[in-house]
């Protein structure tokens, strides 16, 4: 029986990254050794969708409130793009300090 799901993220500044999922956006930890962390994810959810390659896979992050998210990000140095309306959901990304983005979004439909 499957029972949880594991996201690996490349980065090319993999400490700057870590550093932003502990102390930006307070994700707990578990040290594996090496300096591996391994962090704590909210609730989730995954969806299949049409692509005409596979391997796409992407990382979103939901909030409630997706323009507050973006304000509170803010303070932290955090850059994100400006939230877009895509009728399903508003949409953002997240820069991260590694040179990578996240998706950020807040839904619009009911979650599983």
């Amino acid at each position: 029986m499957i029972n949880g799901v594991h996201v690996t993220i490349g980065s090319k500044d993999a400490e700057a990254d870590k550093a932003f999922f502990k102390n930006v956006l307070k994700f707990s930890d578990v040290d594996v050794g090496n300096g591996r962390l391994i962090f704590a994810l909210p609730k989730a959810d995954a969806m299949l969708h049409p692509s005409g390659e596979n391997d796409g896979h992407e990382l979103w992050l939901m909030t409630d409130n997706v323009e507050a998210e973006i304000a509170s990000l803010k303070k932290s140095g955090i850059a994100c793009e400006a939230p877009a309306d895509q009728g399903w959901g508003i949409v953002s990304r997240i820069k991260l300090p590694g040179g990578g983005t996240l998706g950020l979004y807040q839904p619009k439909h009911s979650r599983p």
